[in-house]
């Protein structure tokens, strides 16, 4: 266990390379109650609007959408995800910048309740879905993205079908005092283990995705990250979100730089603030890094120059003092397993 944003925080419980294989096969719990679940009530929408890039007025009910938070120059300050829900806009943002995501958001005009009474659960992995559906019926059929109101045992449940390990899964808001029973009846499940951090940050490695504090900061913008898919068609057209005439100048004319995926030879990993080389010059950094155990090899998330971000350029990263030959990759490192639309995964 290990202090994070406040709350003591679970690093791996029968080691990291089985948590992470039993969550590729089955399905895997994480405890994610340190993430800061946000309610803006109703009629708020421009003014939210005004902070982050996506469409947020077009959002339709119970479909969840993934924003940015950024800063007058395009940087990123968070990334979040928006629901439409009939009490507003419920947020869920990142647990170590959420007390400035909220102090920001209300400088920004908009009102905002903490709910801290709130704990969120994670359950991810191809059988989470049976799990789940066996405990509250009708969560089946929510597609990926999509969300809706449940209940269980007389406690109120707010589930998505989302997740940030690249497999089909679920997250499940669920007030504090019905948490630990609801966590202990899922964990009673055959097909259920729990989950630690070690094992989250390897899940989304594989997935590509981008951690915040790592892979994601303020002097990060969408364009460089890759996130450009997160800047709605009309926000592209209109835009009016902080940072936008540097954004949309680098998504018509390219960035300098590129968030990229690296294959590394070996087996040694490459770790979190490794120079990436083109022969002898720096052209970059790796910011996450590890063994990948779906993939059997080493593996890293790096943003190096836009010259040598093409996939197939052969690379090399420093670590302890030797160069390791490293080749830039697509992400994801593994293939994603979302259930988008009826019966097909994607």
């Amino acid at each position: 266990m290990v202090p994070f944003a406040g709350y003591a925080m679970p690093i791996q419980y029968e080691g990291i390379i089985a948590e992470h294989l039993w969550t590729r096969a089955h399905a895997g719990l994480f405890d994610v109650s340190h993430m800061g679940q946000l309610l803006v009530p109703p009629g708020e929408d421009k003014a939210l609007e005004a902070l982050l890039p996506g469409d947020i007025t077009g959002l339709g009910k119970g479909v969840l959408r993934y924003s940015l938070l950024l800063d007058p120059h395009g940087g990123i300050l968070d990334d979040l995800m928006v629901t439409r829900r009939d009490d507003g806009l419920y947020l869920v943002v990142n647990g170590a910048v959420k007390a400035a995501d909220v102090a920001h958001l209300r400088s920004g005009g908009i009102s905002v309740d903490y709910r801290d009474d709130w704990a969120l659960l994670a359950l991810q992995g191809p059988e989470a879905v049976t799990v789940l559906d066996r405990l509250v019926p009708g969560v089946a059929d929510l597609r990926f993205m999509r969300a809706g109101s449940f209940a269980w045992g007389g406690h109120d449940l707010w589930v998505s079908r989302s997740g940030y390990t690249g497999e089909d899964g679920f997250e499940i808001s669920i007030g504090v005092a019905g948490v630990e029973a609801f966590a202990e009846v899922l964990l009673a499940a055959p097909e259920v283990k729990p989950i630690g951090l070690g094992a989250r940050d390897s899940l989304r490695l594989e997935a590509g995705l981008p951690l915040y504090g790592h892979d994601l900061d303020p002097g990060t913008n969408p364009i460089e990250a890759g996130l450009a898919f997160a800047i709605s068609k009309r926000r592209k057209t209109e835009g009016g979100f902080p940072g936008a005439e540097i954004i949309l100048g680098q998504l018509l004319g390219g960035a300098p730089r590129k968030r990229i995926g690296l294959a590394v030879d070996g087996k040694l990993p490459a770790r979190e603030g490794a120079l990436v080389f083109a022969g002898d010059v720096p052209v970059g950094v790796v910011t996450s890094g590890g063994f990948a155990p779906s993939v059997g090899a080493p593996i890293a998330m790096a943003y190096v120059a836009a010259a040598q971000a093409a996939d197939g350029t052969p690379l090399e990263i420093e670590v302890r003092g030797r160069r390791l030959a490293a080749t830039v990759v697509p992400m994801p490192f593994k293939p994603k397993n979302y259930v988008r639309a009826e019966g097909s995964n994607a």
